[in-house]
């Protein structure tokens, strides 16, 4: 009897949803999964189904007066809106974590099986519910795809050295980045006391001090290694690559993008990495900057953009913590696009206006929606995506069709996967890498990286790591 009343209005689920949300990482997105899923499920069983299929509920009197409850519904029976929930949120968050959906999956069933017990609903009305709150769960994947792996593919690298305590390794730590209260510069050293430290302040050229690192070492240098977000990552990764060496990466920023699609998420696995010596191929973005007064060039590690992609992050970051992530994306892509104006580019060779060019590290998933992971780190391509400005309502249309799922289909979306791609713009514009503003100029190259950086990671395939867990969370 309580059971059942606990699952009104989807309390229950609500509540646990809360639980989930606390911790960072697949049960943050399994609660908000399934509380989108809760709305699919709620709307099609109690807003469509039971006006269009009226049934009557089982007589009350047939029922012990214990197994009576005071306030029957007076809806129709078909289906049942509580199996309809239960359903859905346990497959939502079974979606995102198999174990969490697993432990859930009992409290639903027991939920659903409530409304037969206490004489509110038919079997079959239950049955109904069920199928309808895992269809919704499952449509949920058609906007937000699941990301069937954490650790994109990359080729694993053969010749590394093995860096036992961190001899060889010169390591890079800024403790401005991430949480602002946590310094992991003297845990780094005390796994590492070997290695030779560099913390970033305020001011620090980052490059000249790796440079002169590399120089006094004399070939005693055999890795670098960085702790902090992108930006300090993408700084230390171009340097490794253009010196040959080898990258150990620590996830030490707020989001991690680039060491979530690595797989790298916590110190220890950068400990097993170096310890065995085993690391993988990854490609780096580059982009060459060419203006009338000087050539430049710079590395991205995730994305670069022109247009209003940049304010576009920038707003989804500031508001995605209070709505999620998709759902922020979305009203960011709105405010965006109203207040955008259209860019003029030359995409190789062609004039086209556009409301915003994206350009990935190598092709990213889902195609024909918002780019959210990427597959493979090696591929040595570029995924150029852009909004045409050039069609009547474009804006209004790519809204509409991001929201139906359908922006693939849509003349206003452009997508393409190709190892170079020259632009040039009509006047000089901005151009963010990962998210954040770097230069400006009026034309750029863009292209992979020519050779790979190695970056350990643990190879999973070593019978070795068998009987350990991959974490889920940053550390």
């Amino acid at each position: 009897m309580r059971l059942t009343r606990s699952a009104n209005h989807s309390v229950l689920w609500f509540a646990i949803a809360a639980v989930l949300a606390a911790r960072a990482g697949v049960t943050r997105r399994g609660a908000l999964r399934g509380v989108i899923a809760i709305g699919f499920a709620s709307a099609t069983a109690n807003g469509v189904l039971k006006p269009l299929v009226p049934r009557r509920r089982p007589a009350a009197e047939l029922l012990p007066v214990s197994r009576r409850l005071e306030n029957r519904p007076t809806s129709s029976s078909f289906p049942s809106g509580h199996a309809a929930s239960a359903a859905a949120f346990a497959t939502a968050v079974a979606l995102e974590s198999p174990r969490t959906g697993l432990a859930i999956a009992p409290l639903a069933a027991a939920v659903a099986y409530s409304r037969v017990h206490v004489g509110v609903h038919w079997a079959s009305d239950v049955a109904a519910g069920a199928w309808i709150g895992a269809g919704a769960a499952l449509i949920t994947r058609r906007w937000w795809p699941v990301r069937p792996s954490d650790e994109a593919a990359a080729r694993p690298m053969n010749r590394v050295p093995e860096l036992p305590e961190g001899e060889g390794l010169v390591f890079v730590v800024n403790p401005m980045s991430g949480d602002p209260e946590y310094d992991p510069t003297e845990q780094i050293r005390n796994v590492f006391p070997k290695a030779t430290m560099l913390v970033v302040g305020k001011g620090t050229d980052l490059r000249q001090e790796l440079a002169d690192e590399l120089k006094a070492g004399d070939g005693s240098v055999r890795s670098v290694g960085v702790a902090g977000g992108d930006g300090t990552v993408a700084t230390v990764a171009a340097f490794a690559n253009e010196n040959q060496l080898p990258l150990v990466l620590i996830p030490a920023g707020t989001l991690n993008h680039f060491a979530r699609d690595v797989g790298i998420y916590d110190l220890q696995e950068a400990i097993d990495a170096t310890d065995a010596g085993e690391a993988a191929a990854v490609t780096l973005g580059v982009v060459e900057l060419h203006d009338a007064e000087r050539e430049r060039k710079r590395y991205f590690l995730n994305t670069a953009s022109l247009g209003c992609y940049s304010d576009l992050v920038r707003l989804r970051e500031q508001w995605e913590d209070r709505w999620g992530k998709w759902p922020a994306f979305l009203v960011a892509l709105v405010v965006v696009l109203h207040r955008s104006e259209p860019l003029q580019v030359k995409l190789n060779g062609s004039w086209r206006s556009v409301w915003v060019l994206f350009v990935g590290n190598g092709p990213y998933h889902p195609a024909g929606m918002v780019p959210a992971w990427r597959p493979q780190l090696d591929s040595g391509l570029l995924d150029v995506r852009w909004l045409r400005a050039d069609i009547r309502f474009s804006r209004l249309r790519a809204c509409f069709a991001l929201a139906l799922a359908a922006l693939s289909h849509s003349h206003v979306y452009k997508q393409a996967e190709m190892s170079t791609l020259d632009v040039e713009v009509a006047t000089p514009s901005l151009l963010a890498t990962d998210g954040e503003v770097i230069d400006k100029a009026t034309k750029f190259t863009f292209r992979a990286s020519s050779k790979p950086v190695p970056i350990y990671r643990r190879d999973e395939s070593n019978p070795r790591w068998a009987n350990r867990d991959r974490p889920h969370h940053p550390w």
